[in-house]
């Protein structure tokens, strides 16, 4: 099965160590700086080149099976991405593979390291035209790299839409010329499609961010020698999201275990659509919490009871209730929203959620519980500031719209702004689910299947992030946990899956990330039996 965040040409199983890897994510400064800061210690760039070149001839030669006996054109821009093409054309071309150069600029004019790649190649350097790509097998793009500023013109335009019409191969270094490296949307609409996309160190936000990644292809992390202590300068505020970022918080069961140590949700349920908190307690439950607990009014408690042995329910019969059930310490999450309805009672027991939590309770707030505070969002924000527990709002960009309609921008500016509005750690939910807490860091998820995109699923996303924070994992981490598994699950099912098939597919994900987390304390069932 294909897990959010593995490469698609990874073959080694659904659990490979490029799960495990480094998850943070630089920016276009922040890459530059790693640069800069790696240089200063080796000495020179030229071997950060050579290595960075080296990678991408090997991406193309692991393919070359599947593209014919065509040569391989590499089109190089007139910076450092180009002096990687240089060095690229030269190890394809020590391979024994034709290879066509055109470089958009003259030869003579490039400097400092690119200049070194350049006199390295032996080869012939054509000018960058149209017909560089006639009879191509594969395509290296090494035209502009992340910190491109501009849409792509003139002859580059015309070659990524020949490679485009033509669905070509293409290899593009660092990033497909035509997009911004920070950016979650091609400069002018019009940018290389890759096949795959080969860079170096760590991740940027557009391989990451709808629709840019679209664009990237199967995205490759190469190391090129920069050290990992680079970062200690820079104090990246961004991660990609995946087990390498939390599984040594997850909540894993002890052989001594009991089901009040790993706590209490509380999740109060709507009177018609009832089936929103059925999703929600089950997927709580699925992911670990020991006890979960549907609260609704009197008439609706039959259809909650029957549906899930495995809940608790209780009875509202009027606002007092919910506050009598609130008073209990031990109910250390709760979930509103679901089903509830948009109205000024779901907004007052999401204020009353708030404002009377005690210390390490944490309250997610979904669906209606965010509607229902329309035009009012500051009365909600005050409450969120003012409270002793933690608040996790998850909105979808409807929901986000009606609390936040004048924040702007791609999905990691949106929901980062909104969390340092708010003061509540937001998910802000969709095909590339972001994670922000008020003062950093931000997560972003990198993958998620298609048919995640019905009816319900958001309800299973909250309760797994609910069942979560009742098992204690903090909102940042237990969000974040909750949005890959909630995709992995999905990943998992497959086409046809409905918004019930999750909770039911949690197991298989869990089973394989226990057997492969390395952070596990493992049950010794023999040992317990002696």
């Amino acid at each position: 099965m294909m897990l959010p965040g593995q490469d698609a040409a990874a073959n080694d199983g659904p659990w490979d160590a490029d799960l495990w890897e480094p998850a943070e994510v630089l920016t276009v400064q922040e890459m530059y700086e790693a640069d800069r800061l790696a240089i200063a210690e080796i000495g020179s760039g030229y071997p950060l080149m050579e290595r960075a070149g080296a990678g991408v001839a090997a991406r193309v030669l692991a393919r070359r099976n599947e593209a014919g006996d065509g040569p391989v054109a590499v089109l190089c821009g007139p910076g450092n991405n180009g002096g990687d093409g240089f060095v690229a054309a030269r190890h394809l071309r020590a391979a024994g593979v034709p290879v066509r150069l055109a470089l958009l600029g003259a030869k003579d004019r490039l400097s400092g390291d690119a200049g070194t790649a350049a006199a390295a190649w032996e080869g012939a350097v054509q000018p960058l035209e149209e017909t560089c790509l006639d009879d191509a097998a594969q395509v290296v793009d090494a035209l502009f790299g992340a910190g491109l500023d501009r849409p792509l013109s003139g002859v580059p335009a015309q070659l990524a839409a020949v490679a485009r019409d033509a669905s070509l191969p293409v290899f593009a270094v660092d990033v497909p010329s035509g997009i911004a490296g920070d950016t979650a949307t091609p400069l002018g609409g019009l940018a290389f499609q890759a096949l795959e996309t080969i860079t170096f160190f760590r991740k940027k936000p557009a391989h990451l961010l709808v629709p840019s990644r679209f664009f990237c292809g199967d995205v490759h992390v190469i190391d090129i020698g920069i050290p990992a202590t680079v970062l200690d300068g820079i104090a990246p505020r961004c991660r990609a999201n995946g087990p390498a970022l939390w599984a040594r918080a997850f909540p894993w069961r002890k052989a001594e275990a009991h089901k009040y140590q790993a706590g209490h949700a509380v999740i109060c349920g709507g009177a018609r659509m009832t089936g929103a908190a059925q999703l929600a307690s089950r997927a709580a439950l699925r992911v670990g919490a020991g006890l979960v607990t549907v609260v609704c009014s009197p008439d609706s408690l039959p259809i909650y009871a029957l549906a899930n042995p495995s809940v608790i329910t209780q009875p509202l019969t009027d606002p007092a209730d919910f506050a009598d059930i609130l008073a209990d310490p031990r109910k250390n999450a709760v979930l509103l929203g679901p089903g509830n309805g948009v109205s000024q009672d779901t907004a007052d027991r999401a204020l009353l959620a708030l404002e009377s939590a005690p210390a390490g309770r944490a309250v997610v707030l979904d669906a209606d519980a965010l509607s229902s505070f329309e035009g009012r969002a500051e009365r909600l924000f005050a409450a969120v500031g003012g409270s002793a527990g933690a608040a996790v709002l998850t909105p979808h960009d409807g929901e986000f719209h009606r609390l936040f309609p004048d924040l702007a921008g791609n999905r990691l500016e949106r929901a980062s702004a909104a969390a340092a509005r708010s003061g509540a750690v937001v998910v802000l939910k969709g095909p590339d689910s972001v994670v922000a807490a008020p003062e950093g860091p931000a997560v972003i998820n990198g993958a998620a299947p298609p048919w995640l995109a019905t009816a319900g699923t958001g309800d299973v996303l909250a309760g797994l992030i609910t069942g979560l924070l009742a098992q204690g994992m903090a909102p940042v981490m237990a969000a974040s946990a909750a949005v890959w598994l909630h995709a992995a699950a999905a990943s998992t099912f497959g086409p046809g899956m409905i918004a019930e098939d999750l909770p039911d597919a949690l197991p298989d994900v869990m089973g394989e990330l226990y057997s492969a987390s390395p952070a596990v304390d493992r049950w010794d069932l023999s040992n317990n039996l002696r």
